[in-house]
């Protein structure tokens, strides 16, 4: 059997060798008996001279892998290895490792799986903003500059609480949009706003303590949290946000998207915002603010930030440039209580050090050059014409079937069904339909992970044309009717 070997340029020819061989044995694709290719014929194959592949296999005989025998050639030893995959003594495979307890009840949330690349004709999924008009002719430069320096050595690791450019651009930039009164050392830079959770349970929680989340919520805030090892209380919603009456006393955190509630897309009302902020003073808890795309709002006034009415320092502002940006992207950023920014910035340190250096300087360029406040007016303006254009499709055509969350914020509607499609069955069934025709679309218990959730649908408008509405929806519901789109 030819043995393949690669060679990657000139350098350290022998250990490349060598160390493909020895890969080989290790993976069981060179067996005990084995013949090697003599050297004379690999070093002709490889174009390399014959000593370079001698060396090699002498490496490989001193480390016990193979056997040379004059005149015979060299072939590989039993080296005891196991082959992989091969049963142990206890009937099982591998090595017997296995993960803690807490992580064979915990796997990706299965609806992150729809979030990929689609080859649907309509794409209603919720969360995704329009790739297709992002500003990449302005970014480019941005990042290639960024890169160049990062090449030519001008660049080492970086700090792990962030880019200080990036830092103070977004210190500014939440003071000015958001009202969160900040400096750059309340701002650490994450890779998402994932990351930023990830990092907030590191520093805050101890196994066992109770976190409470909304319901329906966001399931990777969950997951999470339950990560930590944290208890999770879900805590029902109202047309007003959450029921903090509701949230059990010895809770250390809540975590609350107040602005556009995920998924229903209520803001929570002043008044609740005030007896939350209330509630966890009076507690000692947390509050972990998601504003995860509030940028875009279609009416009314902006909604404070629980942050910014924050006074005793017990929230915790995240957001992320996922939906104003790409979610590619991979960037986010946490605004933290003083407290907690020296452990917040080790618990980075210990996760991955810091952010991509390039990313983070090209974007405090790309928002200090006032191209991000550019990009979101003119999407600001794109959304609402579609948010605009779903919601009168829906209720103009659609109202035996839905009721329609109030929203006017954010990149989805969620509608609750009825009829015949208050059945969680039927809506299983239309949403599996749906989809066949070429159309993505998710239901409420899809998104909220709860299978308990009130019949709906959630429809989003980033990643579709107001034009392609009508037609979409009428693929979903399958009206016979005529849409005006």
């Amino acid at each position: 059997m030819d043995v393949h070997v690669r060679l990657d340029g000139q350098r350290d020819l022998s250990g490349q060798i060598y160390r493909q061989l020895r890969t080989a044995i290790h993976d069981g694709l060179l067996r005990p008996g084995d013949p090697l290719p003599p050297t004379r014929e690999l070093s002709r194959r490889l174009a390399v001279a014959r000593n370079t592949v001698g060396v090699a296999y002498e490496r490989l005989v001193a480390e016990g892998y193979v056997d040379s025998r004059v005149g015979s050639g060299t072939y590989v030893r039993t080296t005891g290895l196991p082959v992989p995959g091969a049963a142990t003594a206890d009937g099982s495979t591998g090595s017997g490792l296995r993960p803690r307890a807490l992580w064979a009840g915990l796997s990706p949330w299965a609806g992150a799986e729809s979030f990929g690349a689609t080859t649907a004709a309509y794409d209603l999924r919720v969360g995704l903003p329009d790739a297709r008009l992002f500003p990449y002719e302005a970014w480019r430069p941005l990042i290639a500059r960024e890169s160049r320096l990062s090449a030519a050595g001008t660049a080492g690791y970086g700090d792990p609480a962030g880019h200080p450019g990036l830092r103070a651009a977004l210190a500014r930039h939440l003071g000015l949009s958001r009202g969160v009164r900040t400096g750059p050392d309340d701002v650490l830079v994450t890779t998402g706003t994932q990351q930023a959770l990830d990092l907030i349970g590191r520093v805050l929680l101890e196994p066992g303590d109770r976190v409470a989340v909304e319901e329906p919520g966001y399931p990777p805030a969950r997951l999470a949290f339950l990560a930590q090892g944290a208890e999770i209380t879900r805590v029902p919603v109202d047309d007003e946000g959450l029921l903090v009456d509701a949230v059990p006393p010895d809770t250390r955190a809540v975590y609350v998207t107040p602005a556009h509630q995920f998924p229903l897309g209520m803001p929570m009302s002043l008044r609740r915002r005030t007896a939350l902020l209330r509630w966890a003073r009076q507690h000692g808890a947390a509050v972990i603010e998601d504003d995860y795309d509030s940028e875009f709002r279609f009416g009314g006034r902006p909604v404070e930030t629980l942050r910014s009415l924050d006074r005793d320092g017990h929230v915790i502002y995240v957001g992320s440039f996922s939906k104003v940006m790409l979610p590619s992207l991979r960037v986010g950023f946490l605004v933290a209580p003083a407290p907690l920014r020296a452990a917040l910035r080790t618990a980075k340190y210990t996760a991955d050090w810091h952010t991509a250096v390039p990313t983070q300087a090209a974007l405090a360029r790309f928002v200090d050059d006032g191209l991000l406040a550019r990009h979101i007016r003119r999407m600001q303006h794109t959304y609402a014409t579609r948010h605009q254009t779903l919601t009168r499709t829906l209720t103009g055509h659609f109202a035996d079937r839905i009721e329609l969350v109030p929203s006017a914020a954010g990149l989805h509607v969620t509608a609750f069904t009825r009829g015949r499609l208050a059945d969680p069955h039927a809506l299983v069934d239309l949403a599996r339909r749906a989809r066949a025709s070429g159309v993505a679309v998710h239901t409420l218990a899809e998104v909220a992970a709860d299978r308990s959730a009130r019949p709906g649908l959630v429809f989003g408008y980033g990643s579709i044309d107001a034009r392609d509405m009508g037609p979409g929806l009428h693929r979903v519901f399958g009206s016979d009717r005529r849409l005006d789109g």
